[in-house]
């Protein structure tokens, strides 16, 4: 027997198509899977060695529900010089993955029928995180399209409690411009919501330089900043996160994690340390990889006649299939006749339909097999 609340939301269409990847693979098929959010780099080796020698030293028990100090203060250090946001310690909660931090945010300040403006098209567990809280999206549409303060006016209401924003964006590829940013500021502060600032993939960009609204004049006090070590620094299943936040909403955040998971895990703490206070040449050997490979995919897909959202950042690339048919159609193609696996952009929001995502968290070789597949079923 479920919970009614289950009804509001579906499975993750991201980790669904994962899965049929994996069940075509166990057949023998050659698969190749462009669906995942995933780095496909190793975690860097200094990064592991931290680990290793957690465990000698037995850090292997339960942390502060918080955090272990050293970490909380690393983070507040790198966003107060990187992000140039006035953060403490005490503004800081780590979390078993960013994605923990966003459901504990929501649950942490949303009440039954509370409103949240989100850019659409949106990563999927925004809106399932947002509905399990008990609120209601209302979509404003960006892709191929700037956001404008009388678009966010058009969606509000007495309702409206926060808007979520994620630059550099999944799925999308773009990165918000400051004038964009600015004018989603000015709406924040005049109608009085807190805005959730996902800047997970906050290194990973192209050209393009990463600015925090929480910075901007006003902010930092409405702002709650998600991120992580997932994508920067390839640690996925090492399942560590973090929430910048107001004092008031830390708190509630702080309650949840000790009455949910209690604490990240100690090990990934001791990680994570060291992969903030370390060089950051991985990162930028990793960054350029992902460039290289991005431009690869957007001359191949220029070339077939698919226009692709330019990605400005993250690893993704947002493919208007209307020349082939929705999204959903497409995707169903690509797997029957060319055991290709994407993610229909419908699983994304309103605005996808006519889209899917490619993910570019792939060797090259599989990239310009995945290249050669479309060009021949195309």
């Amino acid at each position: 027997m479920q919970a009614k609340r289950l009804s509001r939301i579906e499975e993750s269409a991201t980790i669904k198509m994962s899965h049929i990847a994996q069940q075509l693979q166990d057949e023998g098929k050659d698969v190749l899977n462009f669906s995942l959010g995933e780095p496909d780099f190793k975690t860097p080796e200094h990064i592991c060695e931290a680990a290793r020698q957690a465990l000698d030293l037995e850090y292997t028990h339960y942390t502060s529900s918080a955090g272990i100090v050293e970490l909380r203060e690393e983070i507040a250090k790198k966003i107060r010089e990187e992000n140039q946001v006035d953060a403490s310690m005490e503004n800081v909660i780590v979390t078993p993955g960013a994605k923990q931090a966003i459901y504990e945010l929501m649950m942490a300040v949303l009440d039954e029928g509370d409103e949240v403006i989100m850019l659409d098209p949106a990563w999927v567990t925004f809106e399932a995180a947002v509905e399990l809280a008990g609120g209601t999206i209302k979509w404003v549409k960006r892709v191929e399209e700037d956001v404008k303060y009388e678009s966010l006016e058009s969606v509000l209401s007495t309702n409206t409690k926060m808007m979520i924003i994620n630059s550099p964006n999944n799925p999308g590829g773009y990165v918000l411009s400051e004038k964009e940013q600015r004018e989603i500021a000015e709406f924040a502060i005049e109608h009085d919501l807190l805005v959730l600032s996902d800047e997970i993939y906050e290194k990973i960009l192209y050209g393009r330089k990463h600015v925090s609204i929480a910075s901007f004049d006003g902010m930092h006090e409405r702002t709650v900043i998600i991120n992580g070590f997932s994508k920067t620094y390839a640690m996925t299943g090492w399942r560590i996160g973090y929430a910048v936040a107001p004092l008031e909403i830390m708190k509630g955040m702080l309650k949840i994690q000790q009455h949910s998971v209690t604490c990240a895990p100690s090990i990934s703490q001791f990680a994570a340390l060291t992969a903030l206070e370390s060089s950051q040449d991985c990162v930028r050997e990793m960054v350029g990889e992902f460039q290289k490979r991005r431009d690869v995919i957007v001359k191949r897909l220029n070339e077939m006649g698919l226009r692709c959202v330019d990605p400005e950042g993250a690893f993704y690339a947002f493919i208007n299939t209307s020349g082939h048919g929705n999204g959903v159609e497409f995707t169903e193609r690509l797997l029957k006749e060319a055991y290709i696996v994407v993610t229909p952009g419908s699983a994304f929001g309103l605005a996808g339909k006519d889209y899917v995502r490619l993910s570019f968290a792939a060797s090259m070789e599989h990239i310009l097999d995945g290249m050669d597949r479309i060009e021949r079923l195309l």
